[in-house]
């Protein structure tokens, strides 16, 4: 229920459920980079407080601009730090506290909402001002904004990896370098206005066994730091405020889920057979190295998909050729003679890197990102240095390299003759290295899917990427709230491009393997089985479900449930369909 002056009472949201799971812990807001400011309501009691922060947020920021202006003095002359005084003159103006101050007070928002609201209106002003000189100012009043609400949500803001206490995370979205730091000892449970099932904040949550739930639309304008949340990660349910029975409800939840859990580990090291004695590889993916263990602990049998961006987020120097082989080398140790399936880098897009072009690219997306970006000319002796890392590597396990967003063979080719040549300086230098080491590629777009057969007899293997393939082939942005609805893995076009790959693998007797976040939800589990799929790379926290369904299923089962979708047309009827068959199976997991 909503009240229409503050938030007083429970309210219960529903988004996607992308991590499961049960949290329970005050929120702490993550604001957008340019601090977009979210509208949340006051009580009229909270007026004379929200109006004190004003006036210390304007006095600290003038405070701020003068000492800046001392050093630019120094530095530059007394003419250059001028630009300044408008600022310092600017933030004193009484004027400027009084317009505030009266949006605080005349639509009951925040200092920091009423704060955008005042300077972004003075800045059109500008912009539409047939001044040029008036018009280039607007700058000024953009840094001026900048400056109030960074003292404003300074006080509030926390830093993601040094956490003092269990909180939720509440955000529009988080960034991948964002998602690299979080310290999931004190994250107990994530929460974003975006997102889907395959945006990055997801498939890390997974990773770090952090509940989460996405693409709630507006968490960020209803939520205040501090409020205590419930988390339902497995059915996507956030309560803001919750009473007290409302909390016992899913304390006794969660306990039956611990309850399941349990159940399931006790299937660790057990195979994956299906009930007709088909053997199935289950691994897994990870983000991090200490995830190996996790994965293990889980039952996989290997890493199928090793993301190795983490050495680059969040860092302002490329990592060394011995950082990455430290790496390499420390999950190999967990892992022993399993197998361990590395992804080189797959930077552009939404993931950030030092070496990254300064200009921004107008489609990331389709732009310059994964191989693309490590086949560039100025980026070739970072793809070198990963390369080298990874054969030195392959001399303590089994090691197998994976190239993302091939498109073409001459792409696969140059990847190849570069990794000859890592190996032949390896050679030189006595280093031990596997030099038979695989290569296999991502199948992660259209072209690449139906070049298949094209790409067998040059490719080791293929792991099949669902997250971009999904993304590419139906042209809906993954991480897009406003389209989330139309990502979807039950689109008969992508179930006939996943019929085609492994068809193709094995008509040339190479492995084919699923990689992408299809393989772990479990309503898509008997229609891969159906299809031929014999390797899958989940979640580690999807291992045990995964493997009690395929222990619990007939490969007979599985190929009439894959020809009946085959001739299904909707991806509605697809889903209600495959959901209906995978509770014949296991009901308890659906």
């Amino acid at each position: 229920m909503n009240d229409p002056i503050g938030q007083t009472a429970m309210e219960t949201k529903k988004g996607i459920p992308v991590s499961s799971g049960i949290a329970f812990a005050p929120a702490v807001v993550i604001d957008a980079e340019d601090y977009r400011i979210p509208r949340r309501h006051l009580l009229r009691s909270e007026i004379k407080d929200e109006l004190a922060r004003v006036r210390k947020a304007l006095a600290d920021s003038a405070a701020g601009v003068a000492k800046l202006r001392e050093t630019a003095t120094e530095k530059f002359g007394r003419q250059t730090a001028a630009i300044f005084d408008m600022h310092w003159l600017y933030l004193r103006d009484r004027n400027l506290y009084r317009e505030i101050a009266e949006t605080v007070r005349d639509q009951l928002v925040t200092a920091e909402y009423a704060t955008s609201i005042v300077l972004r209106q003075k800045a059109l002003m500008l912009l539409e001002s047939a001044d040029h000189y008036m018009a280039d100012r607007v700058t000024d009043i953009y840094d001026i904004e900048r400056r109030i609400l960074h003292n404003l949500i300074g006080e509030k803001r926390e830093d993601l990896s040094h956490l003092t206490a269990d909180v939720v995370v509440i955000a529009h979205d988080l960034t991948p370098s964002q998602t690299a730091h979080l310290d999931n000892t004190r994250v107990k449970g994530i929460a974003t206005d975006a997102g889907g099932r395959t945006s990055h904040s997801a498939i890390v949550a997974r990773a770090l066994g952090i509940p989460a739930v996405v693409g709630l639309n507006n968490i960020t304008a209803l939520v205040t730091g501090g409020d205590e949340l419930i988390i339902d990660g497995t059915r996507g349910t956030v309560v803001i405020k919750p009473d007290q029975p409302t909390t016992d409800q899913f304390r006794q939840y969660e306990r039956e889920l611990i309850s399941l859990g349990e159940e399931l580990r006790t299937l660790r090291d057990l195979p994956a057979v299906t009930k007709c004695g088909t053997k199935i590889q289950l691994l897994g993916n990870i983000e991090f190295p200490h995830e190996a263990q996790t994965c293990l602990d889980y039952g996989a049998e290997g890493i199928g998909l090793y993301r190795t961006e983490f050495l680059h987020l969040g860092r302002e120097t490329e990592p060394t050729e011995e950082e990455h082989y430290q790496a390499y080398r420390k999950t190999l140790e967990v892992m022993g003679e399993r197998p361990l399936v590395i992804r080189t880098l797959d930077l552009g897009a939404d993931k950030y890197t030092q070496a990254r072009a300064a200009a921004p690219e107008r489609n990331p997306f389709l732009g310059c990102r994964s191989i693309r970006f490590c086949l560039q000319p100025d980026r070739l002796p970072l793809f070198r240095r990963q390369l080298r890392a990874m054969l030195r590597a392959s001399a303590h396990g089994d090691v197998r390299i994976l190239l993302p967003l091939i498109t073409t063979l001459t792409e696969l080719r140059q990847a190849r003759m570069i990794l000859g040549e890592v190996s032949e300086e390896l050679d030189e230098q006595a280093v031990a290295h596997r030099r038979d080491i695989p290569v296999g590629i991502m199948v992660e777009t259209p072209s690449a899917a139906l070049s298949a057969p094209i790409f067998a007899p040059e490719a080791s293997f293929f792991s099949i990427g669902t997250n971009d393939l999904i993304q590419y082939t139906l042209a809906v942005d993954r991480a897009n709230e406003h389209v989330a609805s139309l990502f979807t893995p039950a689109n008969p076009a992508l179930i006939k491009m996943i019929r085609d790959v492994i068809k193709a693998g094995r008509r040339y007797d190479i492995p084919v393997a699923l990689c992408g976040e299809m393989a772990s939800e479990l309503e898509f589990c008997l229609l891969l089985l159906g299809l031929g799929l014999r390797q899958f790379s989940v979640a580690p926290q999807a291992i045990p479900s995964v493997k009690k369904l395929i222990r619990a299923s007939t490969l007979q089962h599985a190929q009439r449930v894959a020809r009946r979708v085959m001739d299904l047309h909707t991806d509605r009827q697809i889903l209600h369909y495959l959901r209906r068959e995978t509770r014949k199976v296991f009901p308890d997991l659906v």
